[in-house]
C-alpha cells in the first residue's frame, strides 16, 4: 500500500464553455506520453466524480511528488476567454469537498494543496508567492479553502 501524505488540487485548464470529458483528459494525457490520465479523481462540472486511476497506482499529474499523492483535477480553469479563473460551479466545490473529507478519514493528516503552491520558493521565504508559480493552476486559492 502506497504512503499518502499530499492531495493535490488541479484543474484541466479547459475553457468553462467548452465541455472536457474524462475521456478527453484520457486521451490528452496519452497523447502527452502517460499511460492514461495521470490524476486519480476528475470532478466533472455537474459535479460527478470520476475515479481516472486507481490511487493505489501512482500519479502522473506532480513531478517530484507522484509517489505519496493522490491528484484531483477538475473540468474549467479558464474563463471564456481563456484566461485563469476560478471557474468551478457549485456542484464541483461541493464534490470536491465530499471527495477531500472522504480521503482524509482514510489518509488522515495529508497536506491539501494546489498544484501552483509546489512551484520552487524562489526567493526562499518560505512561501510561494504569485510570482513563482509556475502555472496558475488550479486558479483558486487551495490553502485558503482548507487551510482555514
Amino acid at each position: 500500500m502506497r504512503k499518502i501524505n499530499l492531495i493535490v488540487i488541479h484543474c484541466s485548464a479547459t475553457r468553462a464553455d467548452r465541455d472536457f470529458t474524462e475521456d478527453d483528459l484520457e486521451i490528452c494525457h496519452r497523447r502527452r506520453g502517460f499511460n492514461g490520465a495521470g490524476y486519480h479523481f476528475y470532478i466533472r462540472k455537474n459535479g460527478a466524480i470520476k475515479t481516472t486511476r486507481e490511487i493505489e497506482k501512482i500519479g502522473a499529474h506532480a513531478k517530484g511528488h507522484n509517489a505519496h499523492s493522490i491528484g484531483i483535477c477538475y473540468e474549467g480553469g479558464l474563463d471564456c476567454q481563456g484566461r485563469p479563473a476560478d471557474t468551478r460551479t457549485e456542484w464541483q466545490i461541493h464534490s470536491m469537498h465530499v471527495l477531500i473529507l472522504t480521503l482524509l478519514r482514510d489518509y488522515p493528516g495529508c497536506r491539501i494543496c494546489g498544484h501552483r503552491d509546489l512551484s520552487p520558493d524562489l526567493n526562499a521565504n518560505g512561501e510561494i508567492e504569485p510570482e513563482e508559480w509556475i502555472k496558475a493552476c488550479p486558479c483558486f486559492d487551495v490553502k485558503a479553502e482548507w487551510d482555514g
